[in-house]
């Protein structure tokens, strides 16, 4: 019996690391295809800065690493781990 509730404990913390390690890549999923008011499949300084105000136009152009006007998701994540960007909000 001891075996067994050791086992169903191991179990159950192995799959809330796992939810807990897949969650940021889904908020941030789901809070870029907020931003991108329009549908485009990038994000303007406009609609960064409808969702996240204190984004300022240096920020956004660190950001926007190919320098094209826009942000993609690639570069979305990577401004927001290097915290050049805010993180998307938890809910």
């Amino acid at each position: 019996m001891k075996n067994l509730m050791e086992t169903t404990r191991m179990a159950t913390l192995a799959l809330a690391a796992m939810g807990a390690l897949a969650l940021p890549s889904l908020a941030q999923a789901q809070d870029a295809s907020e931003i991108d008011a329009n549908g485009d499949g990038v994000m303007t300084l406009d609609e960064v800065q409808a969702v996240f105000e204190e984004v300022t136009a240096d920020s956004f152009s660190a950001a926007d690493e190919n320098k094209d006007g826009a942000l993609d998701d690639a570069e979305m994540v990577a401004a927001q781990e290097a915290g050049i960007l805010p993180a998307p909000m938890a809910d």
